[in-house]
């Protein structure tokens, strides 16, 4: 199977690379196309170097990951060199598959991955137009694997799905630096120690539960005893922070509905 690759920013060359280093494909089974060839001198060992209809015209799966203003052009110049069996994978959220069938009517995937990809932990989100069979699905799911987890949604649960894996490491990330700042109020520890003991606290209570099968009251119950410290800060935890999360999510869920205009726009819809 040829993994065709068009776009070379950030998350076009992490897949790039992650399919690569897997030792799985081969770099006769790897294409890969940007519209600046000097970025693509880097992966000239790993991949074949293609234009964007040598890309269509060769790989049985092709990612096209490139901005949203630019989709409808680069749809437009693939579209009558695609392989009949190929599956194009979209890697927007916001551009829907009716969009896409407007301008190359096709089986279709759009595939979401998280920044924890880089550590082969991604929680990759999924759907797929009516088009789709079982076996694309299957061989879709077998590559994204090298990266992670693999959840299908439908295509109307995508947003949120992507607030849920996609955009949440940095929301986590917020969260923990905000915690870790007021911690440096109260304490002489060093700022990279206090980091690195919450980080590890945090990554190993994942793990923990994950293992374990547990909730987070679970979790809760078990540290905080009865009138305890851990008892006093999660109840400030749970009575403030649910309005804050209710407005993170209003808002975020907001700017991709406006994003998704902007793409309707490009697209003529």
């Amino acid at each position: 199977m040829k993994v065709g690759i068009i776009g070379y920013g950030s998350m076009g060359k992490m897949l790039l690379w992650k399919f690569s280093q897997s030792g799985r494909y081969p770099k006769d089974d790897l294409l890969v196309s940007n519209r600046t060839q000097e970025k693509l001198e880097e992966a000239r060992g790993i991949a074949q170097i293609c234009s964007k209809t040598e890309v269509a015209q060769e790989a049985d799966i092709v990612f096209v990951c490139v901005r949203p203003v630019d989709m409808k052009t680069v749809l437009e110049e693939i579209a009558p060199a695609l392989k009949q069996d190929a599956l194009l994978v979209s890697l927007n959220g916001s551009i829907r598959f009716d969009m896409i069938a407007k301008v190359v009517d096709h089986k279709t995937a759009k595939v979401i991955p998280a920044l924890t990809a880089e550590i082969n932990r991604s929680q990759t989100i999924v759907c797929y137009n009516e088009k789709v069979k079982e076996a694309d699905k299957a061989a879709l799911k077998e590559l994204l694997g090298i990266i992670g987890n693999v959840i299908e949604v439908p295509e109307d649960e995508v947003g949120m799905a992507s607030e849920l894996v996609s955009c949440m490491p940095g929301f986590i990330a917020s969260i923990f630096d905000v915690i870790c700042k007021a911690a440096q109020d109260h304490t002489a520890i060093p700022q990279e120690q206090i980091v690195r003991m919450v980080l590890n606290t945090m990554s190993a209570t994942g793990d923990l539960m994950l293992q374990k099968g547990l909730s987070f009251e679970e979790v809760v119950s078990r540290v905080a005893t009865k009138g305890g410290i851990t008892e006093v800060g999660s109840a400030i935890i749970y009575d403030s922070f649910p309005p804050t999360a209710e407005e993170m999510f209003c808002k975020t869920l907001e700017k991709r509905k406006q994003t998704a205009e902007k793409a309707a726009e490009a697209f003529g819809v």
